[in-house]
């Protein structure tokens, strides 16, 4: 079984940086595809960004390209959400997600979910 911890997340301003964090135990961390899910009141649950096992493939919802960065240290079973120039519409709960499989983009391979944390950026 995996567990995973976010941790990181607070009240900012607009325009201010945070950077989320995810450690994971148990099971192979190495081997999966690892992703940072947000949800925001009264909306769907929506990914942000997705990495391969390797950290070398990575994908980014339109909205955060350039502003996110997604990174992975597998030797600490960890990783790592840079969030910069954050906007109100960026509010939300954040979830770190792992699915057991080389490469996946569907949330319902995503078999392992931390419990969030809150990120609320002010105008």
């Amino acid at each position: 079984q995996v567990q995973l911890v976010e941790s990181g997340g607070g009240l900012v301003q607009a325009g201010d940086s945070l950077r989320l964090s995810c450690t994971a135990s148990g099971g192979t961390f190495k081997t999966y595809t690892m992703a940072w899910f947000r949800q925001a009141p009264a909306k769907e649950r929506t990914f942000v960004s997705i990495m391969d096992p390797s950290g070398i493939r990575s994908i980014y919802l339109d909205s955060v390209e350039g502003r996110f960065t997604m990174s992975r240290h597998n030797a600490n079973n960890t990783v790592f959400l840079q969030m910069k120039n954050l906007t109100p519409e960026d509010t939300a709960v954040y979830y770190c997600a792992a699915a057991p499989t080389p490469w996946t983009v569907y949330s319902s391979h995503f078999h392992f979910w931390g419990q969030g944390t809150q990120v609320t950026v002010s105008a």
